[in-house]
């Protein structure tokens, strides 16, 4: 429904402002009939005179007075409003909701969470840590961080990085077992799985003879959650196959083995910062995605996978 209240506010108080049709319509920008006609409806529809006209002008009645002083509070409003966003749209400032997967949230994104606030410091960040999927509107979410190719064509999205999963184990847990030479070996192997909707994520894939051949982990001991079955192999109970940015770092201090490395099936699991479509992102939201496309431009796991050391 249109709604030409505020014109017609505008219209009178430069009407008054000016002291003629004629004038005020010089200062608007607009016809001479345009500002009768508008102060005339906006008359009909208030169902009083606001202006008194006589051969030498006009003047304002008492509802007119009334009526000004209303309508320069309601403009200064608007324009105070107004002021306040386009100030907002300049600076990067305000709430800003992250969800991202708990591991790869805990050991990636939240360290680098100081220097980002220090960056910004009219930013405060709410980061929800979850390997559920959010709706990003459902759950007023900003920016998701997601492993897996973005399969929702309604979300914007930039690439952060690729990731690799690999299988490691213990140097104890090798030692007590023996090395496995072929993808059947860990069969004799002790394992820890994935349980739930991760359940898919004990099926590994390994190449053998130029063939991709599976898997499939068993275990005394499942979790749905990452970082427990992270522990559980680092505290030498089972095998895992796990994501690099956990498992390179502990692979170089010899806390884990890569294991059948020469069996690698390369993983094209890559992750994603996603958000809501915008024509005019704001500020703090670019600031964010462009900080993390920054910061995982050559992720510092993959030097540790090359044998060099990680940066600070």
């Amino acid at each position: 429904m249109r709604d030409d209240r505020l014109v017609e506010m505008r219209v009178f108080q430069a009407l008054v402002a000016t002291g003629g049709f004629g004038a005020a319509a010089n200062a608007l920008g607009v016809s001479q009939p345009f500002v009768s006609q508008t102060i005339q409806r906006l008359e009909a529809r208030l169902g009083t005179k606001l202006l008194h006209r006589t051969t030498r002008g006009h003047r304002l009645t008492e509802e007119g007075e009334r009526y000004l002083d209303a309508a320069r509070r309601v403009i200064d409003a608007v324009e105070a409003a107004e002021a306040d966003w386009q100030r907002s749209e300049a600076q990067v400032e305000g709430l800003l909701r992250v969800s991202a997967p708990i591991a790869f949230g805990l050991d990636r994104i939240t360290p680098l969470m100081p220097d980002y606030l220090r960056r910004h410091p009219n930013v405060s960040l709410d980061l929800r840590l979850t390997d559920d999927v959010e709706n990003l509107i459902d759950d007023r979410i900003d920016v998701a961080v997601r492993m897996g190719k973005p399969t929702d064509s309604s979300l914007m999205h930039r690439r952060l990085c690729g990731l690799q999963r690999i299988v490691v184990a213990t140097p104890e847990l090798v030692a007590r077992f023996g090395t496995p030479e072929r993808p059947a070996d860990l069969a004799r192997l002790p394992c820890v799985a994935w349980d739930g909707s991760r359940e898919h994520l004990n099926r590994w894939k390994f190449v053998e003879d130029g063939e991709v051949v599976t898997f499939h982990a068993e275990s005394r001991f499942r979790s749905n959650q990452g970082m427990s079955l992270y522990q559980m192999c680092l505290g030498g109970f089972g095998v895992m196959r796990i994501a690099e940015h956990l498992a390179r770092p502990a692979i170089a201090d010899g806390r884990l083995v890569q294991l059948l490395p020469d069996h690698h099936a390369v993983d094209d699991t890559e992750i994603y910062a996603l958000f809501l479509p915008d024509r005019r992102m704001a500020p703090r939201i670019r600031s964010f995605v462009d900080f993390m496309v920054e910061a995982f431009r050559a992720p510092d796991w993959e030097a540790v996978g090359r044998g060099a050391e990680p940066e600070p």
